[in-house]
């Protein structure tokens, strides 16, 4: 095995599948000579070819009318939207089109598209670099909406992501990028999609969560440890579709439970959790399901992101509210 980063391993996902599969193309803003705004893609182009790992234009909407045309043809494309909060430019061509791709062709066609994207703060970007746009993404019919939160699970996730016959977005939290190194295997592997993953286990709260938001929620539940509580973390990894399973199966464990989530609280993803909770577990609750989010408004400029974002101290407060029903 080799230390990775979460972004080495995104790299090595890709490398990996160009060689596998000559229909697989990477195509975005700069990610070839340059190897994109974070390096993602570095070296690839010159491994791999201008044919295979090629620079668009700065329109999204021409990348993601690109990415149907050759998804029709045969191609497993993979495009980059330089920052996810650009994504309202090709929103019509993701939702509108590679999601209905396999429904309005009744299975004659589909859209085996891998869309990219870096989002998240604590990295001071710019406007619109930063907002967590997952939830909007996620109520959308035939998508697939995947974002990892360790090296491990970045490879793993995008190698399934690339080979899967309908469109999946895989997002990447830039802090997460080069936070911090994990084990990762050298060759091949692949983690299924839709499958959650605890990654600590405990029996007094479950705390349910995905992204950057697990190494926050793994931090709560350490000093919740101090004081006596088992705290059981749950990433979900996949959002669309959630692993209902999982969820209910902590919670019927530990009989209360939090969400997590970076994103503004209203319509997001740590509502839909809640919402499924208590339709498949309330019998199991001891305790009302709180949320931490962040709060609902504009993402801030970076000046203010620190008190915007969400940590693990606001994940301990919230804790104890349940543990204390």
């Amino acid at each position: 095995m080799a230390q990775m980063t979460l972004i080495q391993a995104i790299t090595d996902a890709l490398r990996i599948e160009l060689r596998n599969d000559p229909n697989v193309l990477l195509f975005g803003e700069d990610v070839g000579n340059n190897g994109g705004v974070f390096r993602a893609t570095e070296g690839l182009q010159k491994e791999f070819g201008e044919e295979r790992v090629f620079d668009t234009p700065l329109a999204e909407s021409g990348i993601g009318g690109l990415a149907i045309g050759l998804g029709l043809q045969g191609f497993r494309p993979i495009m980059e939207i330089q920052f996810f909060g650009f994504v309202y430019e090709v929103i019509d061509s993701i939702s509108g089109q590679m999601a209905r791709m396999r429904y309005r062709s009744g299975g004659r066609y589909n859209s085996p598209v891998t869309i990219r994207s870096p989002f998240g703060g604590g990295v001071h970007t710019p406007e619109l670099h930063a907002d967590s746009l997952e939830g909007l993404m996620t109520q959308q019919p035939g998508l697939k909406v995947v974002i990892p939160a360790t090296p491990y699970d970045a490879k793993g996730l995008l190698l399934s992501a690339i080979r899967d016959n309908d469109p999946v977005i895989f997002l990447e939290h830039m802090k997460l990028y080069r936070s911090f190194r994990q084990e990762v295997p050298e060759e091949e592997y692949t983690i299924p999609l839709g499958k959650a993953d605890v990654k600590r286990e405990g029996k007094d709260l479950s705390i349910i969560t995905y992204g950057a938001m697990v190494h926050e929620s793994l931090k709560a539940a350490e000093e919740l440890e101090k004081e006596g509580f088992s705290v059981e973390v749950v990433d979900l990894r996949t959002l669309a579709p959630l692993d209902i399973d999982a969820i209910v199966a902590s919670v019927e464990k530990t009989g209360r439970a939090i969400v997590v989530q970076e994103a503004q609280k209203q319509a997001g993803i740590a509502a839909q959790v809640v919402a499924e909770i208590n339709d498949r577990a309330i019998l199991s609750l001891e305790a009302p399901v709180l949320r931490v989010a962040g709060p609902d408004t504009v993402y801030p400029f970076s000046q203010a992101e620190t008190v915007w974002l969400p940590n693990y101290k606001d994940v301990i407060e919230t804790a104890k509210k349940v543990l204390s029903f």
